[in-house]
């Protein structure tokens, strides 16, 4: 393929290829060349590639090829030499007049003409001279050419009329004259040919728009006569332009020309004769006259439909803005004509054409604003419509004929104007508020009068409209129900007005789930009174009991709509309803058969459908109600129903076939509820109901060809494109049920069943057989479809021959829709069986059958059988058959006689491409290059061939995959096939195939995104997104979408050169807001759901990676569409305008109309921007908020933006913009739409959070946000207005909140605006509940109140004025909490909840309301804690302004526990004594913190962050330090009553005198489970489960820092837990805390890096200490058990301290440590065994020996201590024992100086143990003593010549030494003297330092005054223990 990207064609390599593959790379060439030939100078290759190009001509290139062909060659003419352009001219227009009709010459004759189309297109006026010969040339060949020539030589006229403009008048009529003629031609590509070529001729031929006006008219209808879409679409183009030429022409043609312009009543009256009389007025066969009962053909009137669309579309917004009350009551007089509505099915099909008409119309063309005034509009028309029908109902006593058909009319019309006006006011949402609010328009007024129509289809339509203005506008919801219930009390007696008014009730009701406010609760029963008093009084009066039966069922179906919680309550009621209605047995039955008449059994009859249906309402909507017991009650009646279903046919037999309509309506109910139940439950029952099941399938008892619509929706989705559109008709609820039904019973019926059918079908003739045969497809195909589901089996061999037989049937069946179906079952059995054997047997046939076939029919069916086999078996169980399907799929799609075998075989072909995945890779080559032949050489007027074509491509690149991206030979050329394949593709005239490309691209994008030419794929799909196609659009939106995930800022760039490059042809409609700006305003043309969630995401993907740099281009695209907003608010205030304007309108009416409509018209963007797009802008605004703050922290500091913007102008910072950010959002929140103000509220939020701590550079000590304060509050006023929505009101209670807790405002003044709206709504608080004027649902107030509660306590939480609220509002806060805590309990104490509810929830909004307590609790809750804090617990109780929700004994009970001491004013208390009563308040009952702790540990097992449990332990520890208080102030009382008996105070604290604690009872206990849970949560081994079980390893490890801080903390309040106790309680709790805290010392005492001492050490040392310090003498069981625990921990510490080669380094000191706080603490009678003591020497010994001299250092510390001890006793053996190894260490640093600060450090702190055992000494033995230190010392100074060259450390030792000689001297001078004099080498050492030292003293002074150095020990212990 690479060798075909050359300039010119070659030649050499073409000569090598195969003939099959010429054509490919003819095609590549080409597509190459179109690339090129733009930016390349051509000069002197011209000539040679004019014959290379023409030459081509004659080579007979395929569709493709010659367009691209004739493309090339024009345009290399444009831009070369054109003197050879006549030469060129000419061989076409001579190959075109040759005679050779041959189909083989057909492609060369075709692609002259394209090519002469192609040069006059480009070139036109150029070549003028010759125009005349070629129209002549081309319109000879046209009378004798063929279809495809006929097509091709059109389109070549089109593009000759488009090159030359006005030029080619003088053709404009002969071209005229013999295009008409072919409007009506047999072949519909041909059909499309012609219209689009008039549509170009009617630019500038004004003939067509005026003389031939009619005839044009009247030619398109003829045209649209069993025509297909494309037809339909190019016709109705050229219709519905023409007829807005004629009413306003273009400005040049009336310049020419003098023009009689048509009226807009001759163009309307033109256009609704097709619609109403089609196109052939009278003379039709006989045959279409049977068939369509002298009526228009259907495709006619769809067809001028969109002719209709078309016109309003070219004239615009503004003239359908203008005249939409004349062209409204034109469309509606179109559905009121008795020619538009002989039938009923006629009848609707007109309505559905006119709600089209105006849905198209008025939904996409007009702005909000006129949207509104549309709706104005209709809403007359509805008004002039009902005062006529009204007029003839009173107007009884005169039999006029005329008057019943007026209203019978009448009720289409109502129909169409309802459903537009439902529609819009739906669209408009809540910005239609002004069409309720004025009273002129009357709008509610009119709908509810229409619910009084004689017609049930206009009362309905009118329900439905009333269900659109409630949903579009809530608060209209309640008061609407209210109405209607009034006005049905009201009007009990009139049939219309029961009927109408619970349409309009049932249709409310059914509206509510979607309005998240609800309605109130009471509404329920409302409608359940009423509903039962219209049941109970139906037999009262004769005339009424039809209706109000059918009217009392259908309330209590559409109450079930608003769920459990509504339900729930009436249910027993409802079930008893369901009872009576039915005859409880046989007898009742019987008897009802022999006494009703006709009338009373079509009431029952009614009724029983009513009750059934209200029972499948019930069961849909509230599952959670569907109990055992409830569904065996429901059982009971839907039995009986069942009984009664079998003697139905002979009431109906006894009293008329007019009953038939009310039995099939039961029997449907029926199965719709049976099909919701769950089969088990009517098991005894499936043989009856199988039985009435099959009757209805095989048209038993039904002489009507009776057939249903469902078989199109169960044949798969993908098969759509091998049916053309079917009928639709009447069983489907049935096939549901039949499939559940199957799946569920006994073999042997199946096989009754199964062959039932077959005879069934035997027995049937003509178009019966058809109706009975579809029918039992749909049945047979729904029950394999439930089988497989369900992956049950099909049953033995004979079930599966009788329906294998039925179905290879069906293969062969004429109808196309039966064959799909066939083929579809087949595939599905294969899937059921599952059985190889049987799936060869199956695929054989079709091998055998498709071999020796040779009609269409059997072709098609068994190619498709293949097709399903392969998709339901999927690759490996159809694997083997694989070969021989595809080799047989390929030759079929080869058959070129027939465009319908090609369809179902490549269709076939994709589905097994699809289902065998990468087993089909053998097959990959073969199968594309076929593809591509096909592609080049199917003529593309067979679109479906195209379309499976298309999946085909896209099915193979699925295969293929991500071996795509490979570079192999083999890969590269299937990657450039598939790309020539979308090529071909993407310039199909079809949309659809158009989209098929667009989703193949985007394969290939995934797989390869390399190889996709970004550059030209993305201008394609932005030309697509203005596509009139549904499919194409969403297509390219997908395609963006992805293509923006990866490369957001490409698409954007490449789509904006489109836009500079578009010449004037093309009508892209990109501006300088590029794709966004496109996307953004597609958003208010499109409806289709899909396609605008995936423009949301597409514009979502480019704003992330866009808009934080292109920040002011996002930020003004979100502003213009926002902009809206305001412009709606302005203009609020409808029909508000002056006359005198109004009146100066009128003058220029025409001139504008004249000017403006042209072509300038379509730049202006068609409607401004709709409420929804103005939400997602809204969104995007705080989308682009977010993405600047993960992106830089400089846009949000004005200094450093600035200086930024100084520095380079191109940087772009929010901070700069915040003005527009609050405009935008002050806009949003003031809108009308409330969606709009939530997003709004939102956005203001977002920024008050993010800006408000931004300074003001020019005023310090200010913020930037100060200055917008007044736009904060103006945004946030009206959401505290009455009428606003709950919602809105709190989410602008959060906002006051966080605007009030920024701190951007300090100045009360200024606050103050803020504050009050909080006030205000604070005020609506207090109200109570059950006010009278509820519009919603209870728990919307609950949010209202809750949202209020909660944003005052974050207000309070960071202010401290309490702005007098404070009484008031801790009460209301108090009264929260109490419901929260009632409503968060298990679902076991239901029955404890107050009955009428709480302060602000009522009972039955419960489920609701807890999700809004749960999100406002813990606010209330801090807030609560800080205002009881402040008040000291102390509230003054004032009853009076309790709020009226809350009773006075929860006030009483309140003020209890807040006054826990009233005596003493809380003023004179010290902070000490208000802590103690805060605890005390919890501790005066010690069962209350036992509960208390229990609940923290629950808090704990279910949420369980860091954070949280250090926020528990502190409350442990307060809980702790209270009960602390609280017993010692226990034990002081009975101290000082019992001063004379010593004992008493023992047994104060846990445990008593036994030493027993009570689970449950005890505190210590309690805390000790919660804080034990705590430990083992972060150190596992703990547990002595976990550290039995294999896995587990101890070691010691460093915790992560949070874990550390936990654990200490855990462990200090550990240790303060016996105090809680009585000795003998100590004695019980102590082994387990020792034995903890020793394990934790153990696993966190680790050698650091830094030798830091870890936070969990030093907490179990200052427990050790605290446990050991107890006082603990009291008798002598007690001390014996004492002495024992702490000799224990003493060995344990000892025995943990032994180092382990196979643990981590034992932290030696923090264990020394702990030894030594056992010998300073405990007396020597515990631990001065000799064991004990022994232990404690080797590790300090083993200390002193240690390598590390932090360790030998820190060991002389605690060696120090423990030498000074004040007990001598315990001191003196440990001095005897290491004082001598101490001496030996400090004599050996003579010849082992300290190399560092640390050893150094060792050495001082062993010469102070020294110095300190000599001060310890006798006088006596003090000259010894010093014998030893002394000479030590000296060894430490350095000689004079050994000094300077010494180290640093060095040096500093022989300092340390100096200054301790010269203190020591004075210190004992008497013993100092004897131990110099006995050695006087000593001596001289030490007085030749003393010299030297003090000469360089000397020196230094000379020099400067020296810094002070301290020679003090550097580090410390972190703890001091002593």
């Amino acid at each position: 393929m690479e060798l075909a990207h050359s300039l010119l064609l070659n030649e050499e390599a073409l000569a090598q290829i195969t003939e099959a593959k010429r054509p490919v790379f003819i095609f590549e060439w080409l597509r190459f060349l179109d690339k090129v030939l733009v930016a390349t100078d051509v000069k002197e290759k011209q000539k040679k590639l004019v014959e290379q190009l023409t030459g081509l001509i004659s080579s007979s290139p395929g569709p493709p090829t010659r367009k691209l062909l004739a493309k090339n060659l024009a345009a290399l003419y444009s831009i070369g030499d054109t003197f050879t352009v006549f030469q060129t001219l000419d061989k076409c227009n001579d190959i075109i007049k040759s005679k050779d009709d041959t189909s083989a010459y057909l492609p060369t004759k075709l692609t002259a003409v394209a090519c002469v189309g192609a040069f006059y297109e480009k070139m036109g006026r150029m070549l003028g001279s010759s125009f005349p010969e070629t129209v002549n040339n081309l319109l000879k060949s046209l009378k004798s050419a063929e279809s495809q020539g006929r097509s091709e030589i059109l389109m070549s006229l089109q593009k000759v009329l488009s090159g030359l403009g006005c030029a080619a008048a003088s053709c404009h009529r002969d071209i005229y004259k013999n295009a008409r003629s072919l409007l009506t031609d047999r072949a519909m590509a041909v059909r499309c040919a012609v219209a689009k070529c008039l549509l170009e001729l009617q630019n500038e031929a004004v003939f067509m728009w005026t003389a031939e006006l009619e005839n044009v008219a009247t030619l398109c209808f003829k045209s649209l006569e069993n025509s297909n879409y494309g037809v339909r679409v190019a016709v109705s183009k050229l219709l519905g332009t023409v007829m807005a030429t004629a009413l306003i022409p273009k400005q040049a043609a009336v310049m020419r020309q003098n023009v009689k312009r048509a009226t807009l009543e001759e163009v309307l009256e033109l256009m609704a004769t097709g619609f109403l009389r089609g196109g052939s007025g009278f003379l039709k066969s006989g045959g279409e006259m049977l068939k369509v009962g002298g009526s228009v053909n259907r495709e006619v009137r769809v067809g001028v439909t969109q002719a209709y669309v078309v016109f309003v579309t070219t004239l615009g917004g503004q003239w359908l803005e203008r005249n939409f009350a004349t062209f409204l009551s034109h469309v509606l007089d179109l559905v009121s004509h008795p020619r538009a509505t002989q039938t009923h099915v006629e009848a609707v099909y007109s309505r559905r054409c006119v709600s089209f008409i105006l849905r198209a119309t008025v939904g996409s063309l007009l702005g909000e604003k006129a949207q509104i005034a549309a709706a104005k509009d209709i809403c007359q028309a509805i008004a002039t419509q009902m005062k006529a029908v009204e007029a003839v109902v009173n107007d009884a006593n005169t039999e006029n004929k005329s008057g019943a058909a007026d209203v019978s009319a009448s009720q289409h019309v109502m129909v169409c104007a309802l459903q537009e006006l439902g529609s819009l006011v739906q669209s408009l949402n809540a910005t239609a508020s002004p069409l309720i609010q004025e009273p002129s328009i009357g709008l509610l007024e009119t709908v509810t009068s229409v619910l009084l129509h004689p017609s049930m289809a206009a009362r309905l339509a009118a329900a439905w409209c009333l269900r659109c203005v409630a949903v579009a506008l809530p608060f209209q919801l309640t008061p609407f129900l209210d109405r209607c219930a009034e006005r049905l009390n009201n009007l009990k007696t009139s049939p219309e007005a029961v009927s109408g008014y619970s349409f309009a009730m049932a249709a409310l009701l059914g509206g509510v789930h979607q309005c998240p406010l609800g309605i109130p609760h009471a509404k329920g029963k409302m409608v359940v009174s009423i509903a039962e008093d219209l049941l109970r009084t139906a037999a009262q009066n004769s005339r009424l009991s039809l209706q109000r039966t059918q009217a009392g069922w259908l309330l209590l179906g559409a109450l079930m709509t608003l769920g459990p919680s509504v339900v729930r309550y009436h249910l027993p009621k409802m079930l008893l309803l369901w009872r009576n209605v039915f005859p409880r047995s046989l007898k009742e039955l019987e008897a009802e058969k022999a006494r009703g008449d006709s009338f009373t059994w079509q009431v029952t009859l009614e009724g029983r459908a009513g009750a059934l249906c209200a029972m499948r309402s019930f069961v849909a909507h509230c599952p959670e109600l569907l109990t055992e017991d409830v569904i065996r009650k429901l059982m009971t009646p839907i039995e009986c129903a069942m009984t009664m279903m079998s003697h139905i046919p002979s009431v109906i037999k006894a009293h008329g076939a007019h009953l038939k309509a009310s039995a099939a309506m039961v029997r449907l109910r029926l199965y719709d509820i049976l099909a919701l139940l769950p089969p088990k439950t009517y098991e005894g029952s499936f043989n009856a109901l199988l039985r009435e099941l099959v009757a209805e399938f095989t048209l038993t008892d039904n002489s009507a060809n009776t057939t249903t619509s469902l078989l199109r929706s169960l044949c798969h989705y993908d098969d759509s494109v091998l049916l053309v559109l079917l009928p639709h008709g009447g069983i489907c609820h049935h096939t549901f049920f039949f499939q559940r039904m199957f799946s569920h019973n006994y073999f042997i019926y199946r096989l009754q069943m199964l062959d039932h059918f077959a005879e069934c079908v035997k027995q049937a003739k003509g178009v019966r057989q058809q109706a009975v045969q579809l029918n039992i497809f749909t049945a047979v195909l729904s029950a394999l479809k439930g089988l497989a589901e369900n992956k049950s089996t099909l049953g033995p061999e004979e079930v599966r021959k009788s329906a294998l037989t039925l179905v290879m049937g069906a293969l062969d069946n004429p109808n196309p829709i039966l064959r799909c179906a066939a083929g579809e079952a087949l595939g599905r059995m294969a899937q059921v069986v599952g059985e190889a054997t049987f799936i060869a047997r199956m695929a054989q046939y079709s091998f055998d059958k498709l071999k020796s076939a040779r009609d269409v029919v059997s072709r098609t069916g068994h190619s498709l059988a293949l097709g399903c086999l392969h998709r339901y078996v999927g690759g490996i169980g159809s694997g083997q058959h694989l070969k021989t399907s595809v080799s047989i799929l390929l030759a079929l799609a080869q058959d070129g006689t027939s465009p319908e075998v090609q369809t179902w075989s490549l269709h076939s072909l994709a589905l097994i491409v699809d289902s065998s995945g990468p087993m089909y890779r053998g097959y990959v080559e073969p199968t594309l290059s076929l593809v591509l032949t096909l592609l080049l050489t199917v003529p593309p007027s067979h679109t479906e061939v195209h379309q499976c074509l298309g999946r085909c491509l896209g099915a193979i690149i699925t295969t293929v995959g991500p071996e795509l991206q490979g570079n192999g030979a083999t890969v590269s050329t299937i990657r450039s096939s598939c790309l020539v394949g979308c090529a071909i593709t993407q310039d199909h005239s079809d949309s659809l195939v158009q989209a098929a490309a667009i989703s193949c691209l985007q394969q290939l994008h995934m797989f390869a995104p390399r190889h996709v030419n970004l550059s030209s794929l993305v201008p394609s799909l932005c030309v697509h997104l203005c596509s009139s196609h549904l499919l194409l659009r969403r297509a390219a939106v997908a395609c963006l979408r992805q293509l923006a995930q990866r490369e957001a800022a490409e698409v954007c760039e490449y789509a904006m050169s489109l836009a500079k490059n578009a010449g004037e042809k093309e009508s892209i409609n990109i501006t300088e807001t590029g794709l966004e700006g496109v996307l953004f305003g597609m958003l208010d043309r499109e409806t289709d759901r899909k396609l605008c969630s995936d423009i949301h995401d597409t514009l979502g993907h480019m704003l992330s990676s866009l808009a934080v740099e292109k920040l002011s281009h996002w930020l003004r695209l979100c502003k213009d569409v926002l902009a809206a907003s305001s412009d709606m608010t302005a203009t609020a205030s409808l029909g508000g305008e002056k006359d005198e304007d109004a009146e100066k309108k009128d003058e220029m009416d025409d001139d504008t109309m004249f000017t403006t409509l042209g072509e300038e018209d379509k730049s202006k963007p068609s409607v401004a921007p709709r409420w929804a797009t103005r939400v997602f802008a809204a969104d995007c605004l705080c989308r682009i908020i977010m993405l600047c703050e993960n992106a830089n922290k400089v846009h949000f500091d004005l200094a450093l933006a600035r200086s930024a913007k100084l520095r380079n102008p191109k940087n772009d910072l929010l901070v700069l913009h915040l003005s527009d950010l609050i405009r935008m959002a002050f806009m949003a929140a003031t809108d009308h739409s409330n969606q709009l103000r939530m997003a709004g509220l939102q956005a203001l939020e977002d920024i008050i959070k993010k800006f408000a701590a931004v300074p003001e550079p020019e005023f310090p000590g200010h913020v930037i946000l100060e200055q917008y304060q007044a736009n904060v509050g103006a945004a946030l006023r009206p959401a505290f207005s009455q009428d606003t929505p709950s919602d809105i009101t709190a989410k602008a209670c959060q906002v006051c909140s966080t605007w009030i807790g920024s701190g951007v405002v300090s100045d009360l003044n200024d606050l103050r605006r803020v504050h009050n709206l909080l006030v205000s709504s604070l005020d609506k608080v207090q109200t109570g509940k059950g006010s009278s004027s509820q519009l919603y649902r209870e728990s919307a107030t609950t949010m209202e109140k809750l949202a209020v509660l909660k944003a005052w306590a974050e207000v309070s939480d960071d202010d401290d004025d309490d702005y007098g609220a404070l009484p008031t509002l801790s009460r209301l806060w108090l009264a929260a909490l109490k419901d929260y805590a009632l409503l968060t309990l298990p679902a076991e104490f239901a029955s404890q909840l107050p009955p009428d509810g709480g302060a602000f929830y009522t009972p039955e909004t419960i489920d609701t309301a807890r999700l809004h307590y749960r999100n406002s609790w813990a606010p209330i809750l801090h807030a609560v804690a800080l205002w009881l804090n402040g008040t000291g617990f102390n509230a003054s109780e004032t009853t009076e302004d309790a709020p009226a929700g809350i009773s006075n004994p929860q006030n009483r009970a309140t003020s209890i526990m807040l006054n826990p001491a009233p005596a003493t004013p809380p003023s004179t208390k010290s902070l000490q004594e208000i802590n103690k009563d805060r605890m005390h308040l919890i501790l005066g009952n010690i069962l209350l913190g036992v509960e208390l702790l229990s609940v923290l540990h629950r808090l704990l097992l279910t949420c369980n962050p860091p954070s949280v449990q250090l926020l528990v332990t502190g409350v442990v520890q307060q809980i702790i330090r209270a009960a602390q208080d609280h017993f010692q102030e226990k034990r002081n009382t009975l101290n000082e009553e019992d001063a004379k008996e010593k004992d008493t105070s023992t047994t104060v604290g846990e445990g008593g005198e036994s030493g027993g604690l009570v689970p449950g009872k005890s505190l210590v206990f309690a805390a000790m489970e919660l804080l034990m849970f705590i430990l083992v949560r972060h150190m596992p081994h703990l547990s002595t489960k976990m550290s039995d079980s294999p896995s587990h390893l101890c070691s010691r490890t460093q915790l992560p820092e949070e874990s550390a801080r936990l654990v200490a903390a855990t462990i200090s309040i550990l240790s303060d837990l016996p105090t809680l106790c009585s000795p003998a309680g100590c004695m019980t709790i102590l082994p387990t805390i020792l034995f903890l805290i020793i394990q934790v010392l153990k696993d966190t005492a680790v050698k650091t890096v830094g030798n830091q001492v870890p936070l969990p050490v030093t907490a179990t040392l200052q427990g050790l200490k605290n446990i050991v310090t107890l006082p603990m003498a009291v008798n002598e069981e007690i001390q014996k058990q004492w002495t024992n625990i702490i000799r224990s921990t003493l060995a344990s510490i000892l025995d943990y301290s032994q180092p382990e080669a196979s643990k981590p380094i034992l932290d030696e000191v923090s264990m020394l440590t702990a030894i030594a706080l056992f010998l300073w603490s405990a007396s020597t009678e515990i631990i001065g065994v000799q064991s004990l003591q022994n232990g404690c020497m080797n590790r300090f010994k083993a200390a002193l020996n240690s390598p590390d001299p932090w360790v030998q250092a820190k060991c002389y510390q605690l060696l120090l201590s423990v030498f000074q001890h004040t007990n001598r006793a315990l001191a003196i053996p440990y001095i005897h024992s290491l004082a001598p190894m101490v001496v030996e260490k400090l004599k050996s640093v003579e010849k082992n100086r300290p190399n560092n600060k640390t050893e150094l450090l060792a050495v001082q702190e062993g010469i102070k143990v020294l110095e300190t055992l000599v001060a310890l000494g006798e006088e006596q033995n003090r000259v010894h003593l010093l014998a030893l230190l002394v000479p030590t010392l000296i060894s430490y100074l350095l000689n004079e010549n050994a000094f300077p060259s010494a180290p640093v450390v060095s040096k500093e030792l022989h300092e340390f030494a100096l200054q301790d000689l010269t203190r020591i001297g004075p210190l004992y001078p008497h013993a100092f003297k004897t131990v110099m004099g006995a050695a006087p080498e000593l001596k001289t050492r030490l007085e030749t330092a003393v010299r030297a030292s003090q000469a360089s003293k000397a020196k230094a002074a000379a020099r400067q005054p020296p810094p002070t150095v301290h020679s003090t020990p550097t580090i410390k212990l972190k703890t001091s223990f002593f």
